[in-house]
């Protein structure tokens, strides 16, 4: 499939219009009439991840988040960014990447699927009418404890452990959802009525904010909610592109806890 034939269909499914104003998406690196027959998808365009794509004999790197974020004067050896630009251009690597256009379109809805959520309420809405956003507002079938809530993150995620702010003992039944960054977006919870606010992110002062604001926090790494966007993406080739062979990074946290 041509290379501009496989974005088209990117396009259609993950417009770069969905996209925050502030971010980059789209095709970073490469050319619109590159054949794409093999595709490796990864998180993030790391110097490892665009190695094993090399190694894969890959044509295209799919990324949810984008290499490139913002303004370059130069791609040169020994700058970490031009080391890996120069690296995917070399060995004829295309990239591509799909961030808050695949979050307003598809990431929230994966993760609140997984949770069972009902009476859902876009929570950051990023159109006029309210319709599509950033994560969402949603309601347990049946209430249950903050600490029960947090294993079931754990759980549905598949990560080593999650940060929690607040009683472990109170019952929860409104959450608010937000995939990978979630500092401030309290407000937009508590507005909703959430009374606990899952994401990644979490710092210390953010973290206490919450507290003071009375609305708990379950920080799930931003690594570890978006993971998801792999296994995912690897189902729409395989549904839409039968005929591109697809390779995986392996999830792997970035960081461990000791």
């Amino acid at each position: 499939m041509k290379g501009k034939e496989l974005y088209a269909l990117l396009q259609k499914n993950f417009p770069n219009e969905a996209a925050l104003s502030w971010d980059n998406v789209g095709l970073l690196c490469g050319r619109m009439d590159k054949e794409i027959q093999t595709v490796y998808l990864a998180l993030d365009a790391t110097a490892e991840a665009i190695d094993e794509a090399v190694e894969a004999g890959a044509d295209l790197l799919l990324t949810h988040h984008p290499v490139i974020f913002s303004g370059i004067k130069r791609i040169e050896e020994g700058d970490y960014l031009g080391e890996r630009l120069l690296r995917m251009i070399e060995n004829h690597v295309t990239c591509y990447a799909m961030h808050t256009n695949y979050d307003v379109k598809r990431m929230a809805d994966l993760v609140v699927s997984r949770m069972g959520l009902k009476n859902l309420e876009v929570l950051e809405p990023t159109v006029a009418d309210g319709s599509e956003g950033i994560g969402y507002t949603g309601d347990f079938e049946v209430p249950m404890t903050l600490e029960a809530c947090a294993l079931k993150i754990k759980d549905w995620s598949q990560i080593p452990d999650v940060r929690v702010y607040g009683d472990l003992n109170q019952e929860i039944q409104r959450v608010s959802v937000c995939p990978g960054s979630a500092k401030g977006m309290e407000d937009f919870a508590l507005a909703q009525g959430g009374q606990v606010l899952i994401g990644g992110d979490f710092g210390h002062h953010e973290g206490l904010d919450c507290l003071e604001k009375h609305i708990a926090v379950i920080d799930a790494g931003h690594y570890g909610l978006e993971h998801i966007f792999i296994g995912d993406m690897a189902e729409f080739f395989e549904k839409n592109c039968p005929d591109i062979k697809v390779c995986q990074s392996k999830i792997v946290y970035p960081f461990r806890t000791m």
